[in-house]
């Protein structure tokens, strides 16, 4: 009896297609990541490490808001605010928008709050 070869394709799925095990089911294995995306993706967790980053994204996630919002909603120093916003900007987290005397910040996209709520979700579970 001849032996199927462990990289042979598995009938109805084309040729390429590799897959893993997972409990019973077959899954699609995730390709490899070129290593400036890897970098760049742990540069932006690494942007959203700080608790008071991460609470100025939900923050942010619920209205655009100016410095003096942020240092009201979460009562920390307006210089510690200012420079955690620095970083998030730096990262491509936020935006800032001057309007008249102030700068209103604002997520970039919906994907940085995802990641956020994600990870607060998950160490709920938990608790």
């Amino acid at each position: 009896m001849p032996m199927a070869r462990p990289d042979a394709a598995l009938p109805g799925l084309p040729d390429d297609a590799e897959q893993v095990h997972a409990g019973d089911e077959l899954t699609p294995r995730t390709p490899p990541q070129p290593a400036t995306t890897l970098s760049e993706a742990g540069e932006l967790l690494r942007a959203l490490s700080a608790p008071v980053r991460i609470a100025i994204v939900l923050q942010l996630r619920d209205a655009d808001r100016c410095v003096h919002e942020l240092v009201d909603a979460l009562d920390v120093a307006q210089p510690l605010i200012s420079q955690h916003l620095r970083v998030l900007k730096a990262a491509g987290v936020v935006r800032g928008e001057r309007r008249g005397r102030e700068v209103v910040y604002r997520l970039v996209d919906d994907h940085l709050a995802h990641i956020v709520m994600d990870a607060v979700a998950h160490v709920q579970e938990g608790t």
